[in-house]
């Protein structure tokens, strides 16, 4: 071993064994409000039903290309880069985060690693205790104090049913209204306990408490500082992610493997929560035992990774994630 660093957030009980499979959880999505009359939801279901979801015409997933940007994209990434940095990369690494650099030989060719200089790097990770079901979160891409949460549920590696809420939004901030009362972001709602709040501060000490060791991390405790640095990272994009495009509502949520510190995810998520898409948000910081899952799903790991099983489609590349959300989800 040449060397060995740690990145701690928190001090967490490691769980006892890492599952080698992600557990599947079947969601349907239901825009209406749980006091909706059984008439009106076999009305909507219907029309829901009468649209198709394919694939568009001659599609082919793209190969994935490791640290690529595609050329006409370059301004948007950089773009994307300046939250990360004014965030000094919260939300890139699980709580508990550490690394060290060890000979090739030490870790099987099955087993996901970077690999630099001729070694290869052995991550590993504290996590607290894994919800049972998705918690879901209410919130839209250009929201400073819906990025603090995205960040905290980056760094305790949550699995998250995203509602996007953009402005103009037809479903979900409706919903929110009839929940609780008003349409502010984030709303949370977690299925395992029956809690649900607004205030992103109260989310993230509600997170930490059940699912970290209690633990804020320093770089989400500092108040207003932490939400104007939030904040201004958004500048360079323009409310990207904050208004409603004109979408059909697909009957399953899209699956995308991503985080919150990935200048490529982030711009998946912009067109995702643009178009109301309801999304299951696998976070695979670094760190994340997830990654080595995705590795052993595809033999590849990369971020964002998108799965919509509405099409059956699964693809790499977030340009080209974007193109085909966009071709077959947004209405011309």
């Amino acid at each position: 071993m040449a060397a060995s660093f740690t990145l701690s957030h928190f001090s967490l009980s490691l769980p006892n064994k890492v599952p080698r499979r992600r557990t599947t959880t079947c969601v349907s999505i239901r825009a209406m409000s749980e006091t909706t009359s059984s008439s009106s939801e076999t009305t909507s279901s219907s029309a829901s039903t009468s649209v198709t979801f394919a694939a568009p015409p001659n599609f082919k997933p793209p190969e994935p290309k490791r640290f690529a940007v595609r050329p006409d994209k370059t301004a948007e990434v950089f773009g994307a880069v300046l939250p990360l940095l004014l965030r000094f990369a919260t939300g890139v690494f699980v709580s508990g985060y550490s690394f060290s650099f060890v000979s090739k030989d030490e870790i099987p060719p099955n087993q996901y690693a970077l690999e630099v200089s001729g070694y290869k790097v052995k991550e590993t990770a504290k996590l607290g205790p894994r919800p049972e079901k998705p918690i879901e979160i209410y919130e839209f891409e250009g929201c400073p104090f819906c990025r603090k949460v995205r960040e905290i549920v980056a760094i305790l590696d949550l699995d998250i049913l995203f509602y996007p809420c953009p402005r103009n939004g037809p479903n979900f901030r409706p919903k929110v209204a009839q929940m609780g009362g008003k349409q502010q972001f984030p709303y949370m709602v977690d299925p395992n306990t029956g809690v649900s709040m607004y205030e992103s501060d109260d989310i993230i000490r509600y997170l930490v408490d059940k699912y970290g060791d209690g633990s804020v991390p320093i770089t989400l405790s500092l108040g207003i500082l932490t939400t104007l640095t939030a904040g201004l990272g958004l500048l360079a994009r323009a409310g990207k992610g904050s208004t409603y495009t004109p979408a059909k509502l697909p009957p399953k949520p899209l699956v995308l493997w991503a985080y919150e510190g990935s200048p490529f995810c982030k711009l998946v998520r912009e067109v995702i929560v643009e178009l109301e898409l309801p999304h299951l948000l696998i976070n695979c910081a670094r760190g994340s035992p997830k990654r080595q899952i995705l590795y052993e799903k595809t033999g590849h790991f990369q971020a964002p990774f998108l799965e919509d099983p509405n099409t059956g489609v699964e693809m790499f590349e977030s340009a080209e994630i974007i193109e085909y959300i966009k071709a077959t989800y947004a209405l011309q």
